[in-house]
């Protein structure tokens, strides 16, 4: 087994290599046909995006969320052929097609030794944030928090790909002792947080109002901010034009510490928001966010002593 994932690995890398190599109009020319296919063809997830559209922006034209799922997916084509460039694109470039405002305040409070979060959705390119670390002091370690996918070899991929640009990559299950790590070796670090997904039902132990949806939230970076006291920001992702994207960090707290429970998570969601309004087809809107509801919640589970237990089945109704 171990064989033939070195051989299914090499035969991955060898190809994304190849397309990697391409320049960014012959991509780009690639992203439209394979728009043509996804949105056109297969339809890809036509479904999900349109519920999601709809209900998150009521009051607008039929014909006007059309034109946002077409955007999205000629937003989404360029976002996969982008991320094959990450193989092999030259930190000049990438510079120059990802660049950063906002530095001043987050590189004083790394260069006084306080660590810092960067909060950011799924939204433009994130994965081009991993090209960070070019912005910060260079005594700093860039991270970021990922899933690891169960494809071991795609999993390896990823992982090398994303931190190309120096930017570790840190398994969730390991996040706090990791951080924990550097503060105890007194490292300030840079944490990448994409706090939009949809959490277990075990993790949900807070609801807000986003995009017109009572919605769980994922609070687990919050809790790790707030115990290591790392500075708070959020990245504001625009995209200029195609293949350009610009990001503006925008502070939270310095003081995680003196913050209200869920204040942190509810400025996110809340600055998240306010981006996607702007321009809302350069969010995932395949991503089934909102599948998860309070009724159901309420239903299977309950919370004690500030943890989400599974409520015994009904004698009458052991489906329940």
């Amino acid at each position: 087994m171990e064989i033939l994932n070195k051989a299914l690995y090499a035969i991955a890398y060898s190809l994304w290599y190849l397309l990697s190599l391409l320049p960014f109009r012959a991509l780009y020319v690639l992203s439209d046909i394979i728009y043509f296919f996804v949105a056109k063809v297969f339809r890809y997830r036509h479904k999900v995006i349109m519920r999601n559209l709809s209900s998150s922006f009521p009051e607008k034209s039929s014909d006007e969320l059309k034109h946002i799922e077409a955007e999205f997916y000629h937003w989404f084509c360029d976002y996969l052929v982008e991320t094959v460039k990450l193989m092999t694109i030259s930190s000049d470039e990438l510079k120059k097609r990802m660049t950063f405002s906002g530095m001043e305040e987050f590189n004083k409070a790394l260069n006084e030794g306080q660590s810092c979060a960067m909060y950011l959705g799924h939204y433009c390119n994130w994965e081009w944030i991993t090209s960070l670390p070019h912005w910060v002091p260079s005594h700093v370690q860039c991270t970021e928090l990922y899933h690891p996918l169960e494809n071991k070899v795609m999993d390896t991929l990823f992982k090398s790909v994303r931190e190309r640009q120096n930017a570790l990559c840190i398994p969730m299950q390991e996040s706090l002792r990791e951080i924990l790590r550097y503060k105890n070796d007194n490292k300030a670090i840079v944490v990448g947080y994409i706090a939009d997904q949809v959490p277990h039902w075990k993790n949900i132990h807070h609801w807000l109002t986003f995009l017109n949806h009572d919605t769980p939230v994922l609070t687990g970076s919050e809790r790790i901010v707030r115990k290591t006291n790392q500075a708070a920001f959020y990245g504001d992702m625009t995209r200029p034009r195609r293949g350009y994207y610009h990001c503006e960090v925008k502070l939270i707290t310095l003081s995680p510490k003196s913050t209200s429970d869920f204040a942190i998570t509810d400025a996110y969601f809340r600055m998240l928001e306010e981006t996607i309004r702007r321009t809302p087809q350069y969010w995932l809107w395949s991503h089934n966010r909102w599948k998860r509801t309070r009724e159901e919640f309420n239903e299977r589970f309950e919370v004690k002593d500030g943890k989400v237990i599974e409520r015994k089945h009904n004698e009458n109704n052991p489906q329940q």
